[in-house]
């Protein structure tokens, strides 16, 4: 009786080994499951401000990423407090001190590697991540809308004006001025950056890029960045940062490679 039951037993399982084999995906050396190449878009928030990327992977293994990455952002000062002038309905909020807006463009060239492999049913893909680069900055002036009394009268004119802390105060400016001034005095700012943080992918389709990233970024400007009028250049920002990547992943050649095989 026992040999008969270890007997039905064994013929179960080889049948249900079978069955496995017939549903589970293929292995990752198949080119049609193991996706190489992958393009997604990143939206960026981080501590200092927010932007958005494109990022570039190729994969020569299932371990692997190398990853060639493009990033938009700004870059705001902690010290930053918005303010009215309080004397008028109408007047737009401006931050008293701030003498540029900076943003900078990052490309950079990295590396991900696998920590925890999703499971075939679904679930969490962990990578560690670093990435180095250069970093460009674009420190652009502020312009400000001035209030300028006539003498022997309570009537005033407004013009617009670049932000001078020695001649500028709460009381005379009315508030910012349209973003479109300045740009004509931009200063670039040429540096480098690193990152390193993890990428977690939940996406559930194979083929479909869904991702969370989060880190730490450290750009560094050799000349300095000013970005309030009362603080020192800055030549170090370390920020940290969440993005949420979705995108594609694809093997150019798939589709001839099934040509070829079913030929």
């Amino acid at each position: 009786m026992k040999i008969r039951s270890v007997t039905v037993f064994l013929l179960m399982l080889c049948f249900s080994g079978h069955l496995l084999s017939q549903t589970l995906p293929a292995d990752t050396s198949d080119p049609r499951f193991f996706l190489r190449k992958e393009l997604a878009f990143k939206f960026i928030a981080h501590t200092s401000g927010f932007g958005f990327g494109l990022s570039k992977s190729y994969s020569p293994n299932v371990f692997t990423k190398r990853c060639f990455e493009t990033e938009i952002v700004n870059m705001k000062s902690p010290k930053e407090v918005r303010t009215v002038y309080p004397f008028a309905d109408n007047s737009k909020s401006y931050v008293y001190g701030k003498l540029n807006y900076f943003f900078l463009v990052r490309a950079g060239y990295g590396y991900e590697k696998l920590l925890n492999r999703k499971p075939m049913w679904g679930g969490v893909e962990v990578r560690y991540l670093y990435h180095i680069g250069a970093s460009l900055g674009f420190a652009k002036p502020i312009y400000l809308l001035i209030i300028n009394y006539i003498p022997n009268s309570d009537k005033y004119t407004l013009t617009t004006e670049k932000y001078d802390p020695a001649r500028h105060f709460y009381d005379n400016i009315y508030g910012r001025a349209p973003f479109n001034y300045g740009f004509n005095q931009i200063k670039l700012h040429p540096g480098l950056y690193a990152k390193a943080g993890f990428q977690f992918d939940f996406g559930s389709d194979n083929e479909r890029v869904k991702a969370l990233e989060a880190g730490a970024i450290l750009d560094a400007y050799p000349d300095g960045v000013k970005i309030m009028a009362f603080n020192d250049p800055k030549n170090l920002f370390l920020t940290f940062y969440l993005s949420l990547n979705l995108g594609k992943r694809y093997n150019r050649n798939i589709k001839d490679n099934d040509k070829k095989t079913h030929n």
